[in-house]
């Protein structure tokens, strides 16, 4: 690390990749799991993403000690039935490596037939899909991805959990320039975000939550305690709904309730599944006149001429910030690795407090 002030340093992608593999091998995690959770753990740092970036740590790590999450398996690529659906059993690990394994084979069937999907069941999903999106982009298809997760959000005009916050996420390749790319929850917030407001003692927005008893809320503990609301209303229930439906149903894996019913608690990974839809733009153009890449850049234009910002701009700027300047750590991230690093393969200590449906 290169020292930057007193209070922290500055340290490259692939050496804060490194050291947050090393400290998951010490911990008993197998070399696959490991690599690719250093990779998105890396990756939310090196964006300025921080809820999705160091602070996912505590999470594997107890989820693998509790049992909930198999920290050693290797997911397996399913025999190709024909379809255009490639399927990966993820055997209850981590979401990453399952979706490192699958999509390199999505992004070819996706050019072969115009359109494809990706399934992985079985899988802790508690990153962005942001990752996994850009993994499509950059092998310039457009891609959609989405999973259910705890049933922690009520539906609109509901009081009770049901639906989960349940990320969707859209990307459509630049060829040379960052992607379009959007990551959103369709709850009011990430859950993650209300975590983050209740350590730092924080009141949440009005229109985030609800208590255990219905009503509105702006304290951190009774909305952990009680239901998040839905984005946008009924849109965002919707929105919600139709995830639980194509990203659980659809492929026969668990919807929020199942999880959360399954695990038993919130403060774990969720275990359920993963569905990636990959576009060929050159395909469904058909050979009807204009470039679909170009054509797309005339309407990006016309968006950031009206003074308009396209989404995710600030991640890429912190990123383009980072791989010239390293990645910032504060003093306690850093004494928070070491703490990691140090504790022995297999340590019995128990769960932190913390919250990772998206």
């Amino acid at each position: 690390m290169a020292e930057n002030n007193t209070d922290g340093a500055t340290i490259s992608m692939a050496a804060l990749e490194e050291r947050v593999c090393e400290i998951l091998v010490s911990a008993g995690f197998g070399a696959v799991q490991a690599a690719a959770l250093a990779r998105v753990v890396a990756a939310g740092e090196r964006d300025g993403c921080k809820s999705h970036g160091l602070y996912r740590l505590d999470g594997m790590l107890a989820s693998a000690r509790a049992g909930t999450v198999d920290p050693h398996v290797e997911p397996v690529l399913l025999p190709d039935d024909g379809y255009a659906v490639v399927r990966v059993n993820a055997g209850f690990g981590f979401a990453p490596a399952a979706l490192e394994l699958g999509i390199p084979f999505l992004a070819e069937r996706a050019r072969s037939v115009g359109i494809a999907a990706l399934v992985v069941n079985d899988c802790a999903h508690l990153s962005a899909l942001w990752p996994e999106v850009e993994m499509l982009t950059e092998r310039e298809l457009a891609a959609i991805a989405l999973c259910p997760s705890y049933a922690t959000v009520a539906p609109a005009g509901g009081t009770m959990p049901l639906l989960g916050t349940n990320p969707f996420a859209f990307g459509w390749p630049r060829p040379g320039r960052d992607p379009y790319v959007f990551d959103f929850a369709t709850s009011a917030a990430a859950r993650g975000e209300i975590e983050l407001h209740r350590r730092a003692g924080e009141p949440l927005p009005e229109g985030w939550a609800l208590d255990s008893e219905g009503r509105p809320t702006t304290d951190p503990e009774r909305a952990l305690a009680g239901a998040m609301l839905p984005f946008g209303g009924h849109k965002g229930s919707a929105m919600g709904t139709m995830i639980e439906l194509l990203g659980a149903v659809l492929i026969g894996d668990l919807t929020s309730r199942d999880c959360l019913d399954r695990i038993g608690t919130t403060t774990l990974a969720p275990v359920h599944g993963e569905l990636l839809i990959a576009f060929a733009p050159e395909v469904f153009v058909g050979g009807r006149s204009g470039d679909p890449f170009a054509r797309a850049e005339i309407l990006f234009d016309a968006i950031v001429g009206q003074g308009a910002r396209l989404p995710s701009q600030r991640r890429f700027a912190a990123r383009a910030r980072c791989q010239s300047e390293g990645i910032w750590l504060a003093e306690a991230e850093i004494a928070k690795l070491d703490a990691l690093l140090a504790q022995d393969a297999g340590s019995s200590q128990s769960p932190v407090r913390d919250d990772f449906s998206a």
